[in-house]
């Protein structure tokens, strides 16, 4: 019998602190947790999630945020659009609601960008972002 899946959260913030920076989501009780990173799907960033440029931590958080939201196949082919789309614009200090990304990823279900068509960001290096 499979298990049931675990509940969607509400909304996400992030913030940066002396220790780093954290990115939390909301459980429906409200309680807030850890946003999972998620790099099980993808290694981009071991050191953590980052936002306001287009970077491994920043493609770290948009697979994490995305992969929160969708399965697992369809996160790792939109998570790149959610970086460029909005976790590059974050602030130091950041809230998103659940709706807000929901409506985001349906825009880029139904039409992904065409200048982000092909594939991932590559570093100088030639490696993914």
């Amino acid at each position: 019998m499979p298990y049931p899946s675990p509940p969607l959260p509400l909304a996400y913030r992030g913030r940066r602190t002396a220790a780093g920076a954290i990115v939390e989501a909301q459980a429906p009780g409200g309680t807030w947790y850890a946003l999972d990173p998620r790099l099980d799907l993808r290694e981009h960033s071991p050191t953590g999630l980052e936002w306001g440029y287009g970077g491994s931590g920043p493609s770290q958080l948009a697979l994490a945020l995305t992969a929160s939201r969708v399965p697992e196949a369809e996160a790792l082919t939109l998570y790149q659009f959610v970086k460029r789309a909005l976790v590059a614009g974050l602030d130091d200090q950041w809230f998103i609601t659940a709706g807000r990304l929901d409506e985001l990823l349906a825009e880029l279900r139904s039409a992904p960008p065409a200048a982000a068509a092909g594939g991932e960001d590559l570093d100088a290096g030639g490696d993914p972002s």
